[in-house]
């Protein structure tokens, strides 16, 4: 992790420490019950966000550990498309003609 994100990760845990002690006080104040769980429920949510700073991390430091970049978002639709395109006939004559057997085939209508 870079120190842009231990950085992050302080000020959600300085957040965190702050939103519980404000739990802490409602409670013991007297004040409305809806308002301890909404401070309660308030005070998960930087750890969630802290565990999600260290996952990214931990997966920036292994794509820098391969030898190939990772494949973006794009790279992965266009394979995808790729491998979903249309039967061999359409690749090698340019769109222009399909196999017998392929479910893109549009039957050619002798009607004018």
């Amino acid at each position: 992790m870079d120190g842009s994100g231990r950085l992050l990760c302080a000020l959600y845990l300085a957040t965190s420490g702050g939103l519980a002690c404000t739990t802490a006080l409602e409670y013991r104040g007297g004040g409305p019950l809806w308002a301890v769980f909404l401070c309660a429920a308030a005070t998960v949510v930087p750890v969630i966000a802290v565990v999600r700073e260290t996952l990214i991390g931990e997966l920036r430091t292994a794509a820098a550990g391969r030898r190939r970049p990772a494949r973006s978002a794009a790279d992965e639709i266009v394979r995808e498309k790729l491998e979903a395109a249309c039967c061999e006939r359409w690749w090698t004559s340019l769109g222009t003609a399909h196999d017998t057997v392929c479910p893109h085939r549009v039957p050619r209508s002798s009607a004018a």
